[in-house]
Parts: C-alpha cells; structure tokens; sequence
C-alpha cells in the first residue's frame, strides 16, 4: 500500500502556478530577450561614429542582395533636363533599390528651379517612377527693382537655385513692368501673340497707375493703349503697320488712348550743317533762308498732330 506524501513534501501554491503556467512562460521570457538585445542594439547605433562604422558592412550586405534598380521613369520635365533629374535622385540603374531614399531623393528634387512638386515611387521589382509637377513661367515680372518668373495667373514661378544658364532660356519672355502688373499681363500678352509683327518690336509692357498699359518698342518708341480696350488697340495697330509701316517709321510716341483720333509724335529732323563766310559751319542769318527753315520746320511739324489734352 502506498503511502501519502506528508503536508512538507507538497508543492506550494506558487509552485503549482509555474507548473501550470510554464508553457507560457518560456515564449514571454525569449520576447524579454529579444527586446533587450533590440534596445541594447539600437542604444549602440545611436552611439557616435557608430553608423560610421557599420556602413563598410551594410554597403556589403545591399551589394550582395538581389535587389536592384532596373529602370528609371520620368514624366512631366518639359523645363528641366533627364539629365538634372537623374543628378538629383542619387541612383542609377543597376545599384541596390533598397539603398534608395525616397524621402532625400524628393527633397533633392523639389529644390530644382520651376518644380512645384513631384512624387517619387520605389517599387521592390526595381522600378522607380518619378512623377513631376511644374509651373512654367509666362513672363518676367520687373517690380520694385527686382525681376521674378510669373505663370499665367501672375503667380511667382519657384526658381530656386536658377543658374545664369538657366536663367539664358527664358531671356525671350515678355518683360512687364509695374506694380500690379502681373495679374493682368496674360490677355496683354495673349493679343501681342497674336499680331508677330508688334511683338517682335517690343521691348516691355509697363503698367500705368495699374489702369492701362504703354507698350516700349525696340526702337525707343511708345505706344499708349487706352484703358480697358488693350487688345482691340493691338489688332488696330497691326493693322496700321501692315498697310502703312507705321512702326518703321522714326516715331516717337503712338497714342490711342482715344477711340477716334491716333496721334503719331515723330523724331525732329536733324539740321543740316551750315558755313559762315569763314569756310566754318554756322547758322545761315539771311533773312530769306530763315524763312526757309521756319517753313521746313513748320512742315515737318504738321505732319505729327498735337496731343490731345492729358489723359492717363
């Protein structure tokens, strides 16, 4: 017959617990390992010069894994070069993808001039799609003593970092000059595309009291546009050159600022040089040659018309 085991040789209660508990246990007291060397790994790699060290070894290990970069896709760049773009994300073809930093590569690429914004996607198969988003410029808007890209709603392009030679492609951009003129430029610039032969001759578009626009020809002429009537007054002046070469012409100034009168202001003839009786140039003081001369000037003077009073 057996005999029972006495009171002293039973297990006590914390004991049964453990027992009964002990396949839980040993999984809880491996997760407590694994966090430790996790935190103490992680404590090491804030360390300084820690990263330093260990990059050798990394750049080993991305070498050796079969992950890599297989293309490069960019779309949306009418204004900035593949080759700029492919510069700025910091990979080729061929280096390990997860080596690749989406987030650097978008801020690199976010800096170049007339970007607004892109969206950069790295794919495991080795792709990398770069989607961007630019804001082309539509003038130069020339302010308070400083010029600034526009778009076509007088927003400031982002030119960021723009170099000299960047800066050499948009020399061909209307030039607007005053303040508020930047809003209103895109249907002045609109009708100047439209009639080429203007638009070649002119030089700038200046904003008047933010009311109306003069327009300055190459040539130093200027042509006042009435307010609110701008691009009608354009084809109006196209038409006066195509059948009259008014802007050939040595003008000075063109108004048409009033719907029923254009008044052309022209250059004053140059005087002729004149000799005295000493074989020197002089004025001639005879009265019938100053009779001749008041007459020319009096006609070269008829042929431009007075300005009517002095509308703005």
């Amino acid at each position: 017959m057996r005999t029972p085991p006495s009171p002293s040789d039973r297990p006590s209660r914390l004991g049964l617990f453990a027992r009964r508990q002990k396949r839980l246990l040993r999984p809880l007291a491996g997760l407590l390992v694994l966090g430790a060397l996790g935190g103490a790994g992680y404590l090491y790699l804030q360390l300084p010069g820690t990263r330093e060290q260990l990059a050798p070894l990394r750049d080993k290990l991305l070498n050796k894994a079969p992950l890599r970069v297989t293309s490069i896709k960019i779309d949306g760049a009418q204004l900035t070069s593949e080759d700029t773009i492919r510069k700025a994300l910091g990979v080729s073809v061929g280096e390990p993808v997860l080596n690749f930093s989406v987030t650097d590569a978008r801020d690199r690429l976010n800096a170049l001039p007339f970007i607004d914004h892109v969206v950069v996607e790295r794919h495991l198969s080795g792709e990398i799609d770069v989607h961007i988003t630019e804001r082309p410029p539509f003038a130069v808007w020339q302010h308070k003593e400083h010029f600034e890209l526009i778009d076509r709603q007088g927003n400031k392009v982002p030119d960021q970092g723009m170099t000299g030679k960047d800066a050499e492609a948009f020399t061909k951009l209307p030039l607007v000059v005053g303040d508020g003129a930047n809003e209103p430029a895109a249907a002045l610039i609109d009708a100047l595309a439209q009639e080429p032969d203007v638009r070649s001759r002119m030089v700038a578009a200046v904003r008047v009291s933010n009311r109306r626009w003069n327009l300055t020809l190459k040539d130093g002429a200027t042509v006042l546009l009435p307010e609110g009537e701008e691009v009608p007054a354009i084809h109006r002046l196209a038409k006066l050159h195509a059948t009259t070469h008014l802007l050939d012409r040595p003008v000075v100034l063109i108004d048409m600022r009033l719907p029923d009168r254009l008044t052309i202001r022209e250059k004053p003839p140059e005087a002729a040089p004149q000799s005295d009786s000493s074989g020197k140039a002089g004025p001639d003081t005879t009265p019938g040659h100053a009779a001749q001369q008041n007459s020319a000037q009096g006609g070269s003077s008829h042929a431009s018309a007075p300005p009517p009073g002095n509308p703005t």
